[in-house]
């Protein structure tokens, strides 16, 4: 009997869900609102309110007959976050909130004394005391932070899920021979499928290069190439094959199989791809996952023009806030009509594969500056985004807060699967273990704690699959390892952007350690979210001026070192200093606020300035020639980190003050004013020439951030003995060498040589 249909998928019906709202979970009319879950069998809706900085936290809301109430604290456990978490369409709670922490609500307190085991299905299966019957007040209103990962199939998710009992649930490709010897990925193989029964082949009758491209893109790959079918279709009269499906029809630009029409065999089918073989697909992978040498060389031989997509603020390869480059201006994208057809035009470009998640809302963080487009329509088919329909809009037109970004499909690489952590009090922290060995036997060991810092505790948490690095340890000795002693890695020196540690520079074989005993080994606390820092750098051109200031008010600075050299030898009181003034407004953009990495019992009381010092070093500001030579210099030691101003809905939480706590607020900027002591950079001995003025934020990267090549700005700085003028400010990679070439001629200048 020959194969029959059994189900076909149209895909205009899921590719019409995918592109309306309901289905890209786009953000509520009010930012104090979260997501929202429709109306379930008990009549119950579910929301997250409050004013979270995250989509997937707030004070947990529900809507009964009509009427909008909370849940109090009382006997509230994380069991019941669970089921909260399921209700508003979450996977599952990492954590609750009580006394009202996301702020009082209104209306109601609907359940008061809630008991869950955590596996009930409802909320409505818990015990409590009735609803509606609560001796609580909205001061105790309980809240909940969900894992930011959806349930299949959940109204608000725009992850494609069929919900068909029938279903392609993955894909993989399986080498024809050499199987588990292979390096990885795996870019050429076998197509499988993984249906509810177990893997399957694909016929390859009418198979073509659309459905190639729509399996290499969910497996992590841009392309795909041509593959030797001959070669393979000999292999396969060999060998015994189960196929599933014997009819795949892909227009080429779905992101998942399960968009395309499938056809599949039943289960009495007792002949299946008569004539015909398995389907095989060969992929090209991106820059980052070339598997081999002659692949990276053949990319880097292609001409690189500069890069106008950009991915920031992910906690993971392959993942953020998309920004685009226009007029040599770095943007971001409105998440108006933003779907999985544009997010795939993205990942593609980036060197990934198609997008498992078009995220809206800003889930990726909030940009800052320009949002240069808005209501991008992807055919899919385009080679950049910019291809893409799209309308150019104005501030009025959209806000930061609809950020679009994406989640793009990775290939498998299994280096996770050679890092662990031990003797931590979470899955996020611990002593790191490496494995090493080949062609001999694997073995585990430690990691020497010299030199370890920020840069490689950020490569092993992204190895990890743990998001961004808190915190790079010395020292871990509160850390039991148990039976692993030996150190196997030594010398480990990163730029922080390494896919892995054996991508990071160390000294290979030869272990040599300053400090041998197991306790000064390294050790990690990772974290899903971090800050990002992002100097105002318009601010600094426009508030850039020189003021000659008296020694005797200078007693305050010269304590605080905030003078060049030469003012040691100065004639005090009699005589001044020539400084350079700036105001510094820094504004953290991250998803995490910016704490100084000392406790406060380290910090320091300095008795001229009146504030706890919190930092050694804060922020650097230079004074180079065109060749980089420095020719003075400023910093910001100890600085004292506050919130000086916020965006609308969001409320300062950090102040210097009677000792008060130091930081800074996501949303919120720290306002050092050009007036202030020590702002600035003394330039009494600077002779006039073109210079260069650089200011680098958290420069010995002693707290971690989400993204370091955004803390440098630059600007040209012509200084004539009297005045001075600073232009052509910028920020972000201030250290690359495009950047660096803007600044190797002037405007109106056949030299670069100091006047």
């Amino acid at each position: 009997m020959g194969p029959v249909s059994v189900w076909q998928w149209s895909p205009w019906g899921l590719l019409l869900c995918l592109l309306c709202s309901s289905c890209l979970g786009s953000p509520s009319p009010s930012p104090s609102v979260g997501p929202e879950k429709r109306a379930g069998s008990q009549g119950l809706r579910f929301r997250l309110a409050g004013f979270p900085r995250k989509p997937f936290e707030g004070r947990v809301e529900i809507q009964r007959a009509g009427e909008w109430g909370t849940i109090c604290d009382d006997d509230f456990t994380l069991q019941a976050a669970h089921v909260l978490c399921r209700e508003l369409g979450f996977t599952e709670a990492t954590g609750w909130t009580h006394s009202a922490k996301y702020g009082p609500g209104t209306g109601r307190i609907w359940l008061d004394n809630l008991s869950c085991s955590g596996t009930e299905r409802s909320v409505t299966e818990c015990a409590s005391r009735g609803w509606g019957n609560s001796d609580c007040t909205h001061d105790e209103d309980a809240g909940v932070i969900c894992k930011d990962q959806r349930l299949p199939g959940f109204s608000d998710s725009n992850v494609i899920e069929v919900e068909h009992h029938l279903q392609v649930e993955e894909v993989r490709l399986r080498p024809a021979v050499g199987w588990g010897r292979r390096p990885l990925p795996v870019t050429e193989g076998l197509v499988e499928v993984r249906l509810p029964d177990g893997w399957s082949k694909v016929c390859d009758k009418s198979w073509s290069s659309h459905n190639s491209h729509v399996v290499c893109g969910m497996l992590g790959f841009p392309s795909e190439k041509r593959v030797n079918v001959a070669f393979y279709r000999l292999l396969a009269q060999r060998q015994q094959h189960s196929f599933g499906l014997h009819g795949v029809a892909c227009v080429g630009t779905e992101a998942h199989l399960s968009l395309c029409t499938l056809e599949f065999y039943r289960a009495n089918d007792t002949t299946r791809c008569p004539g015909g073989g398995p389907a095989v697909v060969s992929c090209v992978p991106g820059p980052l996952y070339a598997a081999s040498s002659g692949q990276k060389k053949q990319q880097q031989s292609k001409p690189q023009g500069e890069a106008r997509v950009r991915l920031k603020g992910g906690a993971h390869p392959g993942e953020g806030r998309v920004e685009v480059l226009k007029a040599g201006t770095w943007g971001t994208v409105c998440d108006r009509k933003w779907d999985l057809q544009a997010a795939s035009v993205v990942c593609r470009e980036l060197g990934f594969g198609s997008a498992r998640e078009a995220l809206s809302g800003a889930r990726m963080g909030q940009g800052m500056g320009a949002i240069h487009l808005s209501e991008v329509r992807c055919s899919g088919q385009e080679s950049s985004l910019w291809k893409c329909p799209h309308k150019n809009i104005t501030a009025e037109d959209c806000s930061h807060g609809q950020d679009a970004g994406v989640r793009c499909n990775l290939p498998y690489t299994g280096v996770e699967t050679k890092i662990r952590l031990s003797g931590g009090r979470s899955r996020h922290e611990g002593r790191v273990e490496v494995q090493i060995g080949g062609p001999g036997p694997l073995r585990w060991g430690l990691i020497c704690g010299d030199d370890w810092g920020t840069l490689e505790a950020m490569v092993a948490c992204r190895q990890l699959g743990l998001g961004y690095a808190n915190h790079g340890l010395q020292e871990t000795w509160y850390w039991d390892s148990g039976n692993i002693t030996e150190v196997v890695m030594s010398g480990v020196r990163c730029t922080g952007t390494e896919m892995s540690l054996d991508q990071c520079a160390h000294h290979g074989t030869h272990i040599a350690c300053k400090r041998t005993e197991t306790r000064f080994t390294a050790g990690v606390i990772c974290s899903e979210t971090a800050s990002d820092l992002l100097l105002h750098s318009a601010l600094v051109q426009e508030t850039a001026y020189i003021e000659d200031r008296p020694l005797h008010m200078l007693y305050c600075a010269a304590e605080e070192n905030c003078l060049a050299r030469s003012a040691r030898s100065a004639n005090w009181p009699y005589g001044h200093r020539r400084l350079l003034r700036f105001s510094s407004q820094i504004h953290n953009l991250g998803r995490a606020d910016f704490r100084p990495k000392a406790g406060r019992h380290s910090w320091v009381w300095h008795e001229c300035h009146g504030h706890y010092h919190s930092m050694d070093i804060f922020t650097h500001y230079d004074i180079l020639t065109p060749n980089g030579t420095k020719v003075a210099e400023g910093h910001k030691a100890s600085f004292c980190l506050e919130d000086t101003e916020c965006q609308e809905d969001v409320s300062k939480r950090y102040e210097c003050a009677n000792f008060g706590e130091q930081g800074i607020t996501v949303g919120c900027w720290d306002l050092y004013r050009h007036d202030i002591d020590c702002q600035w950079i003394d330039i009494t001995d600077v002779k006039p020439g073109n210079y260069i003025l650089q200011v680098v934020i958290n420069p010995n990267f002693e707290v971690a951030e989400s993204d370091f090549t955004n803390n440098a700005m630059k600007c040209n700085c012509k200084y004539d003995g009297h005045r001075i003028w600073v232009h052509n400010c910028h920020i972000g990679d201030a250290f690359s060498e495009e950047a660096n070439k803007r600044f190797e001629r002037y405007p109106g200048q056949t030299s670069n040589q100091i006047i």
